[in-house]
């Protein structure tokens, strides 16, 4: 038999991959060519979601799940099979084709891997729904937590993103970015479930591109701004538009730590023009109410520069345990009339990642008011 004669021909394999994330049937015009010119189409996964899609259009597929051998096998006098992979990528196969590639004794089919269909920027956003509603389904922890129960988690995990932005920790940077996103995802999982007012993360999602679009007349709109200051301004007018509030105090979050409480305040009368008096007052919270408003005013932010001098501090405290002695440790002699050098456990929650997480409220830059 010759060897450029039809039935010597090893054929065309080609691996044809698509994406979850994507609309079943949405998929490139290379793979539907390769679809329809294939001998035949395989795939091992009679619920693929794209298989009725591809019926539908006219391409009979088989179910089946060859081996590396069987497949060569079914290539044989030059016919092109397709394998339409499923999610986990047809790893068997390929690793048995490598192998079969690698012994030198078949004759290959030239392989190919054609990606049919593209994750999208934020795709990946999908699979954190997925997850986050079987583990609110299914474990035991997660499925009874509430919004006030999560609560004090946001606040903590509100903190160590701004530990890691501080620190410049762009590793801890995305994790605690991810540990803010879990707690969005969780809340509005939790709140799908409320028998009065139900909604969803699409629901939050659209309601915060709404926003975004209805705030930003200068990017979606007619309006112009080229400084940050007509940004802010832009912003600040459709927003009270919205809100329709009687006092610039309305909105700002009272619990919030005091130096930021007071700052805030601060940039609201300065912004609105107004000439407001420091109350009367003696003591150490009119000094700090003081220099939060004069920190305000030069631009600082009065919360982040005391966590630096703090930082700063703590490192003092370190050198100096690490040249003088503490009164109460072994090599001192007296024993230790402090607390005591361990912790109850924590009752709270697991010590896990994914509940030990929440989200604050991101409505925008933290340069703009809200």
């Amino acid at each position: 038999m010759n060897a450029t004669s039809p039935e010597a021909a090893p054929g065309r394999i080609v691996l044809l991959t698509t994406s979850h994330r994507v609309a079943p049937g949405l998929i490139s015009w290379p793979a539907w060519q390769a679809l329809h010119a294939a001998d035949r189409v395989l795939c091992a996964d009679g619920t693929h979601p794209q298989l009725p899609y591809l019926r539908e259009a006219g391409i009979p597929v088989d179910e089946a799940s060859p081996t590396a051998e069987e497949l060569v096998g079914v290539c044989a006098g030059g016919r092109t099979v397709v394998v339409v992979a499923t999610g986990e990528g047809e790893p068997a196969l390929t690793d048995g084709l490598a192998r079969l590639a690698g012994s030198g004794r078949v004759r290959m089919p030239e392989l190919e891997l054609l990606p049919a269909s593209y994750d999208l920027p934020g795709a990946r956003l999908l699979d954190l729904v997925q997850v986050m509603d079987r583990i609110r389904a299914e474990c035991p922890w997660s499925s009874q937590q509430t919004h006030k129960g999560l609560a004090k988690y946001g606040i903590e995990e509100a903190y160590e993103l701004v530990e890691a932005i501080e620190e410049g920790d762009r590793d801890e940077l995305r994790e605690e970015l991810g540990d803010v996103l879990l707690q969005v995802v969780f809340h509005a999982r939790i709140a799908e479930e409320d028998p009065e007012a139900p909604f969803s993360i699409d629901d939050v999602a659209g309601g915060i591109v709404t926003k975004l679009i209805h705030r930003h007349p200068h990017v979606f709109g007619d309006e112009t701004a080229t400084t940050p200051e007509e940004v802010k301004e832009h912003w600040l007018r459709t927003k009270a538009v919205e809100k329709r509030r009687t006092s610039l105090t309305e909105g700002i979050p009272l619990g919030q730590p005091g130096l930021a409480l007071a700052a805030k305040l601060a940039s609201r009368v300065r912004t609105a023009g107004l000439e407001v008096p420091l109350p009367n007052g003696e003591g150490i919270g009119y000094e700090l109410l003081a220099l939060a408003i004069r920190a305000e005013s030069d631009g600082a932010d009065p919360e982040a520069a005391l966590r630096a001098a703090a930082r700063a501090y703590r490192d003092a405290v370190r050198a100096a345990e690490g040249s003088t002695p503490r009164t109460g440790t072994p090599d001192s002699g007296t024993p230790d009339s402090g607390t005591p050098d361990t912790e109850a456990p924590d009752t709270e929650a697991p010590d896990t990642e994914a509940p030990d997480t929440e989200a604050p409220d991101t409505e925008a830059p933290d340069t703009v008011e809200q």
